[in-house]
């Protein structure tokens, strides 16, 4: 068997992009659309056609300036779907050819301090390329990235095992939905949803002036699968409430661990907490901050592989095609990220070509 690489497919030498720039610390960032060059293949990494690329809130953040480790001028992004396209030389991977159709997200590292893959191509550290889940279209598997890498983390973190009781917060969103899915597919005893969001089918209904309120008055003993249980074994909050946070943990078990993402923002929010330690040192409380922004790329790509079997095994399911918003890379920075009433039911995604 020949050991020959591929050959990389031609590609021009200039690209479509948006582009953070920043002249000082004092300054906000300025997104753009943009020209540049096309970036070379090199040692250790592999070039990516991009296809499609979602705009996470992380991204909106990150144009906004809100993460101090990005480094300026940086092409944004950190979910994506595409073709390789090429490789170097000296490349070493032996799985990923030309050609294969690929999905990845960011971990600590891209859009951050190596371009992202709001691009028409992006290099990629070829540890952390994984083959894209054969179920899923190019569209569907740019949107898995952040929210279902989030929910693994959060559920992994707190030890999430088949005995749990799981109570998802937020369960009709991005992560929450993905939390929900992926608690199924380890197999937990039982996952309960509670959403702000009426009208749609959640377990708790936390919608009106006091979500926390709704939660304390929510029948959870009711809700509970097995009779004997006192209480939630895992708590996974997508909301970043402070009052809801108090009321979750009321309802933990002994032992029961509290995985969140969020917490309030905006000017004059609150980010304090205030719990009972004597009760929980008592109770054995965990509680768990996760922050997928803190991993390798590497560290990632082992986490997308867990769910491209779950997606192959038909145990995940992505957003349907039709359920996906669509803008265009020339569109992107009024149409994707700066348009008023951003926060849809549904993912939005760049379309490269």
């Amino acid at each position: 068997m020949s050991n020959t690489q591929p050959q990389s497919q031609p590609v021009p030498e200039t690209m479509k992009a948006l582009h953070l720039t920043r002249p000082s610390t004092t300054s906000p960032p300025t997104l753009s659309f943009t020209t540049l060059p096309t970036p070379t293949p090199k040692p250790g990494f592999l070039l990516i056609r991009i296809h499609y690329s979602s705009i996470q809130p992380s991204d909106r953040l990150n144009a906004r300036g809100s993460f101090p480790k990005t480094a300026f001028p940086r092409i944004p992004g950190r979910d994506y779907a595409g073709v390789v396209v090429g490789t170097s030389s000296s490349s070493s991977s032996d799985k990923i050819k030309i050609g294969t159709e690929v999905y990845g997200s960011s971990g600590s590292t891209l859009g951050f301090t190596l371009d992202g893959p709001h691009a028409e191509y992006c290099l990629i550290p070829e540890t952390a390329v994984v083959e894209k889940p054969a179920p899923l279209t190019l569209r569907q598997a740019a949107t898995v990235g952040v929210p279902f890498l989030t929910a693994l983390l959060c559920l992994r973190r707190a030890r999430a095992c088949v005995d749990d009781v799981v109570l998802v917060l937020g369960a009709n969103g991005a992560v929450g939905s993905a939390t929900v899915q992926v608690a199924r597919a380890m197999g937990c005893r039982s996952v309960i949803t509670a959403s702000r969001s009426r009208g749609e089918d959640a377990d708790i209904n936390l919608a009106g002036e006091s979500p926390a309120g709704s939660l304390r008055a929510a029948d959870i003993p009711a809700l509970l699968t097995d009779g004997n249980k006192k209480g939630i074994d895992v708590v996974v909050d997508t909301v970043g409430d402070i009052a809801l946070m108090g009321a979750a943990m009321d309802q933990l078990a002994i032992r029961g661990r509290y995985a969140w993402i969020a917490a309030p923002r905006g000017p004059g929010a609150k980010t304090d907490f205030t719990f009972d330690i004597f009760q929980a040192y008592r109770r054995e409380i965990v509680l768990v901050g996760c922050n997928t922004g803190n991993y390798t790329v590497e560290e990632i790509a082992e986490d997308l592989r867990v769910l491209k079997g779950w997606f192959e095994s038909g145990e995940l399911r992505a957003r349907a095609e039709e359920e996906i918003e669509e803008v265009g890379l020339d569109e992107a920075v009024e149409e994707g990220y700066w348009r008023e009433g951003n926060n849809k039911k549904g993912p939005v995604v760049i379309k490269m070509i």
